[in-house]
């Protein structure tokens, strides 16, 4: 069985859209794929349907953006397999307000640097929820300014180490909160592409996290080594996963490349069930 677990769709930051995604997956041999898409959960019963019809298991997902309390930084929370993901969608309505007010100033920011407009910054963030980075590279594209989304104008702009850089970071929830909000939801918490802050880990497995990505394209060998050693020692969840966004991938990579193994889908799609016997074990005693 062949498993991605983190791929997005034109509703957030990728520039394909959920049709074309799932033949992609199909064509590929991908059976098995997990929309995450960035704060937004309205994909994923289509491509649920969408994906019965074709013969792929499309795991219902969203990776929710939080803000680390002491560094400022963004830091992603993937949710599987809620529930009641309607629980879930008065914070990804607040994500995504904090994300659009933030994205207004870079994009007037972008438009005092070089000859672009708002409006075609819109136009190329059609279908989305809200305007992401790519969206105003995807706009500098058109304009001749820019030879691709990620390169030398979009260091230019959206490296925090450039002096001329646009950045306007948002202020999410903190971690913990969200972890908290996805299992109220009856979900599953799993921190994304956490590199090598293992310190980060620690603080939330003390939050109630159920698992990590292991295996991302931003992970060297030798962090994903550590990562699953983590895993393991900590009894989390193991999770891999292209983070698939069609053109607007950071490097070339295709849906399927990194893949979760049958034994890690296994102990995510019965993790539920089996945390359930835990708590009534426990219950009993």
């Amino acid at each position: 069985m062949s498993a991605d677990l983190h791929c997005h769709t034109k509703l957030s930051n990728s520039s394909m859209g959920i049709d074309d995604l799932l033949v992609l997956a199909s064509k590929r041999g991908v059976d098995t794929i997990a929309i995450t898409d960035q704060d937004c959960q309205a994909g994923t019963v289509r491509a649920k349907i969408i994906g019965e019809r074709k013969g792929i298991t499309v795991i219902p997902g969203v990776e929710l953006s939080s803000t680390h309390p002491k560094t400022g930084r963004t830091i992603s929370i993937l949710c599987y397999l809620s529930d009641s993901p309607d629980r879930l969608e008065g914070l990804c309505r607040r994500n995504m307000l904090a994300r659009k007010k933030a994205s207004q100033f870079m994009v007037l920011k972008a438009a005092q640097k070089f000859p672009i407009t708002t409006e075609l910054v819109v136009k190329c963030a059609t279908g989305a929820t809200a305007i992401f980075e790519a969206h105003i590279m995807h706009a500098l594209m058109e304009c001749g300014i820019a030879d691709g989304i990620h390169g030398e104008v979009y260091n230019e702009l959206f490296n925090p180490e450039s002096k001329s850089n646009i950045i306007v970071t948002p202020k999410f929830d903190d971690p913990a909160s969200v972890i908290a909000a996805v299992h109220e939801a009856g979900g599953i918490a799993v921190l994304a592409k956490p590199g090598d802050d293992y310190e980060l880990i620690d603080d939330l497995c003390k939050a109630g996290l159920d698992g990590i990505e292991v295996r991302h394209p931003s992970h060297t060998e030798e962090q994903v080594e550590a990562l699953a050693e983590i895993a393991k020692k900590k009894k989390l969840l193991s999770i891999s996963g292209t983070e698939f966004r069609g053109m607007y991938s950071d490097t070339p990579i295709s849906i399927g490349d990194i893949q979760t193994s049958d034994a890690d889908l296994k102990a995510l799609m019965s993790y539920k069930s089996k945390m359930k016997k835990k708590a009534a074990a426990a219950a009993k005693k």
